[in-house]
């Protein structure tokens, strides 16, 4: 009789389990449909991000920043972009300040200058050879990317590598690794050739 009473009360138990399981697999499966919603959503962003029309729109709305901004070179590397903004805010308003880094957080020497006008861009151009922290700026206008268009520069010969040319006369006696009028031996074909 207690055997049954235990087995009952076990029973009891598992129903609880098995509600407890299904309470967590309900659970889960809301938070991968959730996950799905999320996944389908972002996807859908970045294919509109690949759309054609779209990358097109957004490749002209760089070349009409562009137009509107001018890199300056040669410029200090203790200054700020505040110091930029000021040394160009007589051309126009200045909108962003740029000065690129490398990855050690370093300035690389040069900037871009973002102007809310177009026409402040001639006004920024005659600030060139200006000087800003004692040096000497170079002010020219900003020139726009074309992605996958990268000029190709071949590169430069050296004249003093690659053409061998005759060498050097050397009596017979001065070197002769093999022996003189001897000539090293290569090892045999393997397979039979014809045009040897």
């Amino acid at each position: 009789m207690e055997n049954d009473d235990v087995h009952m009360l076990g029973a009891d138990n598992t129903e609880a389990d098995l509600d407890d399981m299904k309470k967590r697999l309900k659970e889960m499966e809301d938070e991968a449909a959730a996950l799905r919603e999320m996944q389908a959503k972002v996807a859908k962003e970045m294919g509109s991000m690949q759309d054609p029309a779209t990358a097109g729109a957004s490749q002209s709305n760089r070349e009409e920043v562009d137009a509107r901004s001018v890199f300056v070179g040669n410029v200090d590397y203790s200054c700020t972009p505040e110091e930029v903004q000021q040394h160009f805010h007589s051309c126009g308003t200045v909108n962003r300040v740029t000065i690129r880094t490398d990855k050690f957080g370093q300035p690389k020497g040069y900037a871009y200058v973002e102007f809310l006008e177009v026409e402040a861009v001639q006004e920024a151009l005659l600030l060139n050879e200006s000087e800003l922290h004692g040096r000497q700026l170079k002010v020219t206008a900003k020139r726009t990317n074309i992605p996958g268009m990268k000029q190709h520069r071949p590169r430069r010969t050296n004249p003093y590598v690659g053409f061998r040319g005759r060498p050097p006369y050397a009596p017979p006696f001065a070197f002769a690794p093999y022996g003189y009028g001897k000539l090293p031996r290569y090892r045999m074909a393997m397979r039979y050739s014809p045009y040897y």
